[in-house]
């Protein structure tokens, strides 16, 4: 009879321990130790770890033969843009988003237009196969080559698979599978953990590229412990709002690709469709010119972007003024206000000040620094900026514009869709003349105030 195991594991690390404590030793996250009952009761078949062999040698790196990845198209130009190219065989991608963004129906449409030339796998452990091919009927996908199954065992889907021999294959979702090597309930961390692996294993040794739907937390972050991460070759989240029609598909990890990278959607009665044209969707025209708007070029992945950032700057009335922001770091616009007021003689210590970027965007890079000092400003003084201006720069702390990554191609875009004067860095100026736009290249805060 097997004998059972009580233990405590980190739902943020996974890290065990014999008996609750309120922070977890590992990662020192607390109250995240929750009870489960295991028990081994086959031995693991994971022998030799994902990639190796038994009787395994010591090779050279030099000795290596270089093979060039092979790419799979998924038909959805910006989800190949997302993974670098297109799928690599043998790769795990772990895709995580709030319930109903579109995951589902994003995996249905890939794997569907995939059927026409390659060999695929659907499981669904959450929705029956009715509930999947109605969705695909609706979308009006080509669903005659694609395989499906309803199971949620990892044993059973990887059995089905070496018999199927699919190219691709996509689990929705890896919180419902479960293996019989553990007695926990499925969805728990040594659940996610143990299924997640055999998958991976299972990817490694057959060349399979898999899809793994994730859950999220209440915070936004991948349900499970963090070490699922770092199993998987690419970590993809799947962003929107509520209340917008599009969706942002966002690339974090990814072993055969550049992080950071972003795909646009916008979802229809059709499904979701590929944005060509992303800078179009994140500017706001106005009939006229209005105060604390201005439009930014940010860098994302591979790609320039063109996006509008927006600031309110109100008399606060109370003694701790409020510093908001939507899309950007809070820290970072308290820093860029005292610089505001140390180098160029703004004072906002008595003013409540918002800052948002519009679309839902989120901007991590310090190139929006010119951006939002100068929207603050235009809203603290209500003199609008004019519409055809463009900036981006990173403001030091000693007032200092200092210059940012792939200035020539920002500069690009924003002449494309119109712009005529922009406002950079000097150490950003442009080798040639760009037609119909004037640059104007500033060393200082002070320099930027004076142009504005």
């Amino acid at each position: 009879m097997a004998k059972f195991k009580q233990l405590y594991v980190c739902t943020a690390c996974g890290a065990t321990s014999p008996k609750w404590v309120g922070q977890c030793p590992d990662c020192h996250a607390w109250n995240t130790l929750t009870e489960e009952i295991v028990t081994a009761t086959k031995a693991n078949p994971r022998l030799g770890g994902y990639a190796a062999a038994a009787g395994s040698t010591v090779t050279h790196l030099a000795e290596v033969a270089l093979t060039e990845q092979i790419r799979t198209k998924t038909h959805l130009p910006e989800l190949d843009r997302v993974l670098g190219g297109g799928l690599v065989s043998g790769s795990v991608t772990l895709i995580g988003g709030d319930p109903g963004i579109g995951k589902s129906t994003l995996l249905l449409q890939a794997i569907c237009k995939l059927s026409l030339g390659n060999k695929v796998l659907y499981i669904t452990g959450e929705e029956s196969l009715q509930q999947v091919s109605l969705r695909a009927h609706r979308l009006e996908l080509p669903t005659e080559h694609v395989a499906s199954l309803a199971e949620t065992q990892v044993e059973r889907i990887i059995e089905i698979a070496k018999q199927q021999a699919p190219k691709i294959m996509v689990v929705d979702s890896i919180q419902t599978i479960y293996t019989e090597l553990l007695q926990s309930a499925p969805g728990s961390v040594s659940q996610v953990r143990e299924s997640a692996a055999l998958l991976v294993a299972f990817a490694k040794q057959t060349g399979t590229a898999i899809f793994l739907v994730g859950h999220v937390t209440k915070e936004g972050n991948l349900a499970g412990p963090r070490v699922l991460e770092h199993m998987v070759d690419c970590v993809l989240y799947f962003e929107g709002q509520n209340d917008s029609r599009y969706r942002i598909i966002r690339a974090i990890k990814n072993r055969f690709g550049a992080v950071n990278e972003l795909g646009i959607f916008a979802m229809t009665d059709k499904g979701l469709k590929e944005i060509s044209n992303p800078s179009a969707i994140f500017l706001s025209r106005y009939e006229q010119p209005v105060s604390g708007s201005i439009v930014m070029a940010t860098w994302e992945g591979s790609r320039p972007m063109l996006v509008e950032i927006q600031a309110l700057v109100n008399e606060s009335h109370v003694g701790n003024p409020r510093r908001v922001t939507v899309g950007l770091e809070q820290n970072r616009l308290a820093m860029l206000l005292a610089v505001l007021q140390r180098h160029g003689g703004v004072a906002t210590y008595d003013q409540d000040v918002f800052v948002n970027v519009v679309g839902g965007m989120r901007i991590m890079e310090p190139a929006a620094d010119l951006a939002v000092a100068l929207a603050v400003l235009s809203s603290l003084r209500n003199k609008p900026i004019p519409e055809d201006l463009i900036v981006f720069g990173e403001i030091g702390l000693a007032g200092e514009i200092r210059p940012v990554q792939s200035g020539q191609e920002r500069l690009k875009e924003a002449a494309k869709h119109g712009f005529k004067k922009a406002i950079i860095p000097k150490a950003n100026a442009p080798k040639g003349i760009i037609a119909s736009l004037e640059v104007i290249t500033v060393q200082s805060l002070n320099d930027a105030l004076q142009n504005f």
